[in-house]
């Protein structure tokens, strides 16, 4: 055992982990903002029910939460190389190769998963809101827009944080599942590393700390989140 740790060390493994672990974090977060983005907006459509994007919706979530993740993965990164080749080049980055193409289409995969469940939360938020606050806001003549950024929003956003944070833990341990299409995050640096030095054990310890440590910072982060959501008690 003091062996390998010696080896993690002196082969400079543990700055290849951090490394690993940044495109974890950058994955998980970029992810995240977009499948909210996704969330949100396919949330007040199922709220809203509005036909025939209900039924996309519908379609869409139900696809994404029965098929399994890796399988997303594969799917979208098989065939979708070619299309974020084309779209880079129209940007200028045609230079753009490996592990550029792979963070891509990882956010795009895991951006989709986040985005399904997201929906979910976001609708449920909306459904949790009690119809009469709207209904007298209705009766006083507040327009709609106002309704919607003073009223609407703001429970929503209190409702939907536990259920965020929910959706962010599973984010990051789906950023896993990418290590099988090469990006060089935490969990395919621990894999390297595990193969080049034959001691799966410690890397893989190693990799369970760190995600550990990524989750344990960002629960503290969303307690924090909720704890300023909470409506003041003004007795």
């Amino acid at each position: 055992m003091e062996l390998g740790i010696w080896q993690v060390w002196e082969g400079g493994w543990i700055a290849a982990i951090l490394r690993g672990a940044a495109v974890t974090v950058a994955l998980g977060i970029a992810s995240m903002v977009f499948g909210i983005v996704i969330g949100v907006a396919c949330g007040l459509i199922k709220w809203g029910r509005i036909f025939p994007l209900t039924l996309i919706v519908d379609v869409y979530t139900s696809i994404v939460r029965g098929v399994p993740e890796l399988l997303i993965i594969y799917l979208l990164f098989f065939s979708s190389v070619e299309f974020v080749a084309r779209v880079a080049a129209a940007f200028g980055y045609a230079g753009l190769a490996g592990n550029g193409y792979a963070f891509v289409i990882a956010v795009i995969a895991i951006a989709s998963i986040s985005g399904a469940y997201s929906t979910e939360v976001v609708r449920g938020a909306l459904a949790a809101i009690p119809a009469g606050h709207i209904e007298a806001a209705r009766a006083l003549g507040i327009p709609g827009r106002r309704i919607f950024h003073r009223i609407i929003a703001p429970q929503m956003l209190r409702i939907a944080v536990p259920g965020m944070n929910n959706v962010w833990q599973t984010t990051i341990k789906d950023t896993a599942l990418v290590s099988v299409v090469g990006l060089q995050e935490l969990m395919r640096a621990a894999f390297v590393g595990a193969g080049s030095t034959r001691h799966p054990f410690i890397f893989y310890f190693i990799a369970a700390i760190v995600y550990l440590a990524i989750t344990l910072v960002s629960q503290g982060g969303f307690d924090r989140i909720e704890r300023l959501l909470q409506p003041k008690n003004r007795s």
